[in-house]
Order: structure tokens, then sequence, then C-alpha cells
């Protein structure tokens, strides 16, 4: 969807990202932006609250990051909001952010509709206890005609997993005479992820300074550009999208290519 100037020029003067706004290619804004959300535990500490403090607040940049997303003509927005190593956290941190999942959920829904998101899950679901499973299920079905943004929750997930899955499934498909070793390409590797039907990212964001991947579509992000920003994700907003989609307007792509 295109961005429609007038709205898009309203919603970020409330920020005062009007300056940055005039910068703006329409043309090359990226179809599909994933996040590493980072920095919810230090923003927490740092004000002495506990960690799931910085979790709620962070939920709170999620939402204003999908109405930017939707501002600046994004089709897709990737969130890693649990990964399947973030089960060694400590129990009542992990306890906490599944009930907090449950809240958000059944609290943005009505939002999420108005605006027009469609909620798809990457990951794991069958790991996650019953009610955030649910809520998820719930949220993506109620969800699934929507066509502003398709807005992809990675949730118990991890990249060498994602891998994992694809090959136990390409195996069967094998055994059962659907696919034959010869037919398995590049192309059929990635109808098999987690990911299939959706574009690959064009911008991967990492907020709170981190230099690293962590696990993160580690197929899909081949060619991606990378904007690392030392914000701590409760306290990404809209200008913040805006300015690491500037950077990213300024890299010359050449996809392996001179």
């Amino acid at each position: 969807m295109s961005p429609e100037p007038n709205s898009m020029r309203a919603f970020f003067a409330e920020k005062d990202g009007g300056d940055q706004l005039t910068r703006l290619d329409v043309e090359t804004v990226p179809r599909h932006v994933a996040i590493i959300m980072d920095g919810n535990g230090r923003w927490a500490s740092k004000r002495g609250l506990p960690r799931i403090a910085g979790h709620r607040a962070g939920a709170k940049a999620i939402r204003e990051t999908i109405a930017a997303s939707i501002e600046l003509g994004v089709e897709v927005l990737t969130i890693y909001s649990f990964s399947s190593e973030n089960w060694n956290r400590s129990s009542d941190e992990v306890s906490g952010l599944m009930t907090l999942f449950v809240e958000v959920l059944n609290k943005e829904l009505k939002n999420l509709q108005k605006m027009n998101v469609r909620v798809q899950v990457a990951g794991r679901l069958d790991g996650l206890p019953d009610a955030t499973a649910d809520a998820f299920e719930n949220c993506v079905r109620r969800t699934a005609e929507n066509t502003a943004l398709t807005l992809v929750v990675a949730l118990n997930y991890g990249g060498r997993q994602e891998i994992v899955d694809a090959v136990r499934a390409l195996v069967k498909d094998v055994g059962d005479g659907h696919l034959s070793p010869e037919m398995i390409d590049e192309t059929t590797i990635a109808a098999h992820l987690y990911t299939a039907g959706l574009p690959d990212p064009d911008l991967v964001i990492r907020t709170s300074g981190e230099i690293r991947i962590s696990n993160f579509l580690l197929w899909q992000i081949a060619y991606s550009e990378i904007v690392v920003i030392d914000t701590l994700w409760p306290d990404f907003d809209r200008v913040s999208l805006l300015e690491a989609i500037l950077e990213f307007q300024t890299r010359n792509r050449r996809f392996g290519g001179r």
C-alpha cells in the first residue's frame, strides 16, 4: 500500500519528525522490515523497575511501530518477541511474559482490526502455554483477511530451529513421494520456512546497540541491510523507524554483484 502524504506528514509531525520526512523517498521504502527488539531489561533496570515493566513498556513501542509502518507503506513487519533460547531466563520473567502476551493480544485485537493489520506467527506455538498459544491462534484467525500490514510475531522462534523444521518437512515430502531430492532448491526450502509466502526482509533493525543477529531469520536475511541503533526498545518510536529507513535508503544494495 502506497503511503498517503497528508496522513504521513501529520503522523510524523506529532513527534517532530517533519524535517526527516522530507528526505524520505516513498518509492524505495523497504517492503519488509524486521526488528530485533532489544533492551527491555536494561530500560527497566535503569529505572529501578522489574524486568517485566520493561517488557510492558516495549509493548507500547510495538504499537507505535505498527502504526508508523502503515503510514510509511511498509508491507511486512516482523518482530522478534521471544526466542527459543529465552526459555533459559528466570521462571518469573518467562511466566510474566507469557501472561503479558495474552493481556496485550486481548487488549490490542480491536485496534489491530481497526488498523487492518494481519497477524502471523513464526515459531513453534505448540511449545507455548495453552493460554498464550490460544490467544495468538485467535488473533491470527480473526485478522486473517486484513490487508494494510502483515505483522509477523517471531515467537518461540530460532533461526536454526526453523531450518531444522524445514528440513524435516522436506524429508517427509520426499519420503511420501511428493518431492524428489533433485527438485529441492532455494525456492523449495523457502516454501517450507515459517515465513513462506512473504518477501525476505529488506531491512533488519537491532536496538540497544548490540551488534549480533541472535539466531534471527538466518535464511531470510542473506541480503538484508542491517541498521543498529543505541536506543533501547521501549524508547523506539515512529521517528526511530523513519530514521532507520532513511539510513537504509542511503545503502547501495548489490545482492552480491558489483
